[in-house]
């Protein structure tokens, strides 16, 4: 009887090591999905930007074009309205290059939580496990069939 109760008990503390472990490997492949997310948003945005910047640059050179063509000296208003279109432009990939900062901030700091987490999982089936140990070898003990040696002279 007492075998199989150890056999149980065994059984009962390594599941919960192998359940912690599980959970743990879950979360990191959770972090590094979270990760990888955030490195295509990196990649996604400096193509975004790329794109943007030709546009603008096109747009830039039509607009030149155009007051070249319509005889107007390129100084005075027509200079300052395409120096306000560069800072527009600037500021719009500034914005691109911003927002996907923060989506891949959002996305590093959710890895960070599934490893923490992972982590405290781990730990509590440590806990879990040992406290099933300890339990399990105290109902194992009874005292009613404990060995007694000799009667005391100080009953």
């Amino acid at each position: 009887m007492c075998t199989i109760a150890l056999i149980g008990l065994g059984l009962s503390f390594g599941g919960a090591l192998m359940e912690g472990q599980q959970q743990k490997q879950m979360a990191d492949y959770q972090a590094k999905a979270y990760e990888q997310q955030a490195q295509a948003d990196a990649q996604a945005s400096a193509f975004e930007q790329s794109q943007e910047r030709h546009k603008q640059d096109l747009l830039q050179a039509q607009a030149r074009a155009q007051v070249g063509a319509s005889g107007v000296a390129v100084a005075g208003s027509p200079t300052e309205v395409l120096g306000a279109n560069a800072r527009q432009n600037q500021l719009d990939l500034k914005a691109i290059q911003y927002s996907s900062q923060l989506r891949q901030n959002n996305l590093n700091t959710q890895a960070s939580i599934s490893r923490f987490s992972g982590s405290q999982a781990m730990t509590a089936s440590i806990f879990k496990a040992g406290s099933g140990l300890v339990s399990g070898i105290s109902n194992l003990y009874d005292p009613k069939k404990a060995v007694k040696f000799g009667s005391s002279a100080f009953a």
